[in-house]
């Protein structure tokens, strides 16, 4: 049986003084290869992923705290979020505006991987739970592979999840919107289990 690619990545890290050529580190990031093909379904094989430590799963609070779309209220949520599909695709800012936005935030959180492909620009607080979709203090640029499975398909399940606890009335609005943005990883851990369970790709399920 396959283990998880980030149980791998942990391993090759227990002997990195004698590693190969396949483990290096990259500033803040450890670089890993492995057949992308086999791990996940998709990918060239043999590419570079770049998989970064626990301590960039989350953003930097004084760069993205956070922000929300005031039309996205308790009372309005019937006629957006919660309604039949659409919604988030008639708020979601243009690529351009977002990839640009990217290169910027990459440099601003320092990281010395620039590649794009290695990061989703991501709505801290998710545009299904009413944040703001085009206010740099709500965008960010997310890893896709964290340490420990923590990455962004990882927040994309939780996104999902407090999404349909909203709109079933499970939670409130304002209460999901502070978990997400307040610590999203004790948000997973509570609502979905102590560790991710992801398949690695988007998986908006909301976004219909």
């Amino acid at each position: 049986m396959k283990r998880p690619w980030w149980v791998l990545v942990s391993a090759a890290l227990s002997v990195l003084p004698m590693a190969g050529p396949s483990v290096w580190l990259q500033g803040d990031a450890i670089a890993s290869t492995w057949n992308r093909h086999e791990e996940h379904g998709s990918g060239p094989k043999g590419r570079h992923a770049v998989v970064f430590p626990y301590s960039r799963a989350r953003p930097d609070s004084r760069l993205t705290p956070g922000a929300l779309n005031p039309a996205v209220t308790q009372a309005t949520l019937r006629d957006t979020i919660c309604r039949r599909g659409g919604y988030t695709r008639s708020v979601r800012p243009a690529e351009r505006y977002t990839e640009a936005l990217k290169r910027v935030q990459i440099r601003e959180y320092g990281y010395s991987d620039r590649r794009l492909g290695d990061y989703e620009e991501d709505h801290l607080i998710s545009l299904e739970l009413g944040g703001s979709p085009d206010s740099p203090r709500n965008l960010w640029p997310e890893p896709h592979h964290v340490v420990g499975g923590w990455g962004s398909y990882a927040k994309d399940r939780l996104e999902n999840r407090l999404h349909w606890m909203v709109c079933h009335r499970r939670i409130t609005l304002s209460r999901a919107q502070y978990l997400i943005a307040h610590n999203w990883i004790a948000a997973y851990r509570r609502y979905l289990g102590p560790v991710p369970h992801v398949r690695h790709g988007h998986d908006h399920r909301a976004d219909q």
